[in-house]
């Protein structure tokens, strides 16, 4: 079986927790995978590849996010959630509405951002959450992320409900903690929960508890991952034979699409066989290759 799974993760359980009972719905020795961790406390979205489609974990990780999150300002956490050790800000004031716009407004764009100590991220090849819980004094050095829109939905204070689209390696947890400090109260994610990645929304999403014949059958297509905002080529039967092999082919269309576009793959009878890059004189050359 090839295919991608949306998993509504629930909260308390870490996203190899979920991978672990998604495996119990396939035979032995099949592929998964997740594409993009989400914290225990953190609920929503979180793609499997079953498979083959494993190969295209790095593809769907990279596609755009979203979030919906309740901050709680008036206190900091160790964690910067409600999963952490949380402590109140003494004499803390509610900030205008102005002055939380004004706040967020300097988040939104490519900026430099620091994700929390307590993070799956790896320092000297070990986990900074394991560092952290262990005593050690971990500071992660700032990424450079991308972060579409922030939206306020609701603020009465000491709460303030965001939505948030974003790219990959984003922390809301740090817009949170960050949004505090810049307001001078503090700040953390009180909920947290992922709705969409790429084109796959929480509607879309399965629980850990469906039963295995539930699960295999809400597998969907690795096309699926892939919107209309991809250009798509499609192979000649005998073409679709050597790019699994790994040569580079002639693509049929109408319109060459010229150089270093990188493209979903179809056989002649549109199905997906894989994701190219595209070279002068209709040719695209395999990246990946989902079976053979």
């Amino acid at each position: 079986m090839i295919g991608l799974l949306v998993i509504d993760k629930p909260s308390g359980m870490t996203s190899r927790d979920a991978v672990n009972r998604v495996e119990r719905w396939f035979p032995r020795k099949t592929k998964i995978g997740h594409t993009g961790t989400l914290d225990p406390l953190a609920t929503g979205v979180l793609v499997v590849c079953v498979g083959a489609a494993t190969r295209l974990a790095d593809y769907v990780q990279a596609m755009g996010k979203s979030y919906a999150s309740r901050f709680r300002l008036g206190a900091t956490s160790t964690t910067d959630d409600a999963d952490g050790a949380i402590a109140e800000t003494p004499n803390a004031t509610a900030p205008t509405r102005e002055a939380i716009d004004a706040a967020l407004a300097k988040f939104v764009g490519t900026i430099e951002q620091v994700p929390p100590a307590v993070s799956a991220l790896k320092v000297e090849g070990r986990r900074a959450h394991d560092l952290v819980r262990k005593g050690h004094d971990v500071r992660l050095a700032a990424r450079t992320v991308r972060i579409d829109a922030i939206r306020v939905t609701r603020y009465e204070w000491p709460y303030l409900d965001v939505e948030v689209d974003c790219g990959k390696g984003t922390y809301i947890r740090s817009i949170a903690r960050d949004l505090g400090a810049a307001l001078g109260c503090g700040g953390l994610v009180q909920t947290l929960r992922r709705t969409r990645v790429g084109p796959f929304t929480t509607e879309q999403g399965i629980g850990v508890d469906a039963t295995p014949e539930a699960g295999r059958a809400a597998v969907l297509p690795p096309l699926t991952a892939f919107d209309q905002s991809w250009l798509r080529v499609a192979l000649s039967e005998a073409a679709a034979v050597r790019f699994r092999s790994g040569q580079v082919v002639e693509y049929a269309a109408e319109v060459e699409l010229g150089p270093g576009y990188v493209v979903p793959v179809l056989d002649a009878a549109g199905d997906m066989i894989g994701i190219g890059e595209t070279f002068r004189g209709k040719r695209v050359a395999p990246d990946v290759v989902l079976a053979k």
